[in-house]
């Protein structure tokens, strides 16, 4: 028998009785995709790039969770829905299915993913690929560095996919200036760890037009939608505003939930609502080749490396000035918080924290449920969970089809929002998961998109004129 590999304590977090996260991934092709390939590319392609898409978890003699690999049955992991016919387009039939996946848990007795093919046309696609895997074989960080290895690009074929770099932060050039940094690092991290802990246990979010506050229900229907920004638009506002593009687009999400509550419940807009960012703690941004990220010692290994940062998200009765809004003050408030909190080690000793739960709280499988509901909790008790990341910067192909847009989601989640960002040839998707029948979405799309126009016009417009 192979040699098994342990399930990382993260990975049974998330695939626990508390706590069961998938990732989503959503492709629109522009030609009919070729059922006839999907075997083969999935056995040739696909399943080669990481043990653990042929793998099961299993429960040794001592309760240990591992990874055993498995004969997979690929005709068991293809979906393919039949939709009512005689439609033009087909978004609401999509929409229905994608939430009725995001409902549905990953069966365990076989390898943790499938792909729906989607084989009705609508308003941005001829048909739909949708990938949906288990966040326990990795962070969206692996998972979409798998799918991305996937693809090709149409320009040339031969070229390896490109994506966005980002500028490492500049440190202190003197010994004072350094001095200056740790001290406030120091000081950040016993605050961020203090209230982070609190949010994670006792303090939870009011109830507001974005949080219900009910128990969750793995069952609840959720609608996904998304806006679509122009990358060239984002980097004009963050040139006007000495910013990143993450700045930016986390100024538009704030205001935009805020823009939303004044229209829904404007007299519980000044509530504490809380937004949990999650951030990739590897040493590197940009994805690895698949063979890289297997090493153990790579600064982009594979597996879940990630963590929460507690951002509290600002009110409009707390930035108006002369009884009116600048849009921009979300950016430089958004910028403000998250740089001081990635300056701290909270988010390092909330991990040791976790650790030390599932450690304390005797047999395994006993500990690893409550470290599991800890980190259930660390979600529950916020408003809103932000993620964020980059794809290809070129147009791309999947076994020959192009691919015309990407976006991504996390199904399992117990907060009533989760908002999602990632980039793709010059273009950022912005997807909204929000429970159906307490959050309004298309209004709620309808104030992201007011969100961003404001800020455009205030940072290049205005100062143009």
């Amino acid at each position: 028998m192979a040699e098994e590999e342990p399930v990382s304590p993260t990975g049974q977090y998330l695939s626990s009785s508390v706590l069961n996260l998938t990732v989503l991934a959503v492709f629109e092709i522009s030609i009919p995709f070729d059922d006839s390939q999907a075997i083969a590319a999935l056995q040739s392609i696909f399943l080669p790039l990481n043990p653990r898409f042929s793998s099961i978890m299993v429960r040794d003699e001592y309760g240990v969770q591992k990874w055993r690999k498995v004969e997979v049955k690929l005709d068991e992991h293809i979906k393919v829905p039949v939709f009512p016919q005689g439609l033009e387009q087909y978004d609401e039939c999509l929409q229905d299915y994608i939430s009725s996946i995001l409902m549905e848990p990953l069966p365990f007795n076989k390898p943790l993913w499938d792909i729906s093919i989607i084989k009705y046309p609508t308003s941005n696609a001829a048909e739909t690929l949708v990938f949906r895997l288990h966040h326990a074989l990795g962070d969206g960080y692996s998972l979409m560095a798998a799918l991305f290895a996937c693809l090709k690009r149409i320009d040339d074929p031969s070229l390896p996919l490109t994506f966005p770099s980002s500028k490492p932060r500049r440190g202190g050039n003197s010994f004072l200036g350094f001095a200056h940094e740790l001290y406030f690092a120091c000081v950040n991290t016993i605050r961020d760890f203090g209230w982070s802990l609190m949010k994670s246990t006792v303090m939870e979010d009011s109830v507001s037009a974005i949080r219900s506050g009910l128990p969750f229900v793995e069952s609840r229907p959720i609608n996904l939608s998304y806006i679509e920004l122009s990358l060239d638009d984002i980097k004009r506002i963050k040139d006007k505003v000495n910013g990143t593009v993450n700045d930016i687009l986390t100024g538009v999400i704030f205001y935009g939930i805020n823009l939303y509550m004044e229209e829904v419940s404007p007299c519980k807009n000044a509530i504490e609502k809380t937004a949990l960012v999650l951030l990739n703690t590897r040493a590197i941004r940009n994805y690895e080749s698949m063979e890289e990220m297997k090493n153990p010692n790579s600064k982009a290994k594979w597996g879940n490396y990630f963590a929460f940062i507690h951002v509290p998200i600002p009110k409009c009765d707390r930035m108006k000035k002369n009884n009116m809004i600048n849009p921009l003050d979300f950016v430089s408030k958004a910028k403000k918080i998250i740089r001081s909190k990635r300056s701290s080690f909270g988010i390092y000793l909330s991990g040791i924290f976790l650790e030390t739960i599932r450690k304390i709280r005797g047999p395994e499988l006993l500990h690893n449920q409550a470290a599991s509901h800890y980190m259930f909790k660390t979600l529950k008790n916020t408003s809103v969970a932000i993620s964020n990341l980059i794809g290809p910067m070129e147009q791309v192909e999947i076994v020959g089809h192009p691919v015309t847009g990407l976006y991504f989601t996390v199904g399992g989640n117990p907060q009533n929002l989760t908002v999602t960002i990632v980039s793709y040839c010059g273009k950022v998707r912005i997807a909204v998961a929000a429970e159906k029948d307490f959050i309004d979405s298309p209004l709620f799309i309808a104030c992201m998109k007011k969100s961003f126009k404001k800020l455009y016009e205030t940072a290049v417009i205005d100062k143009e004129n």
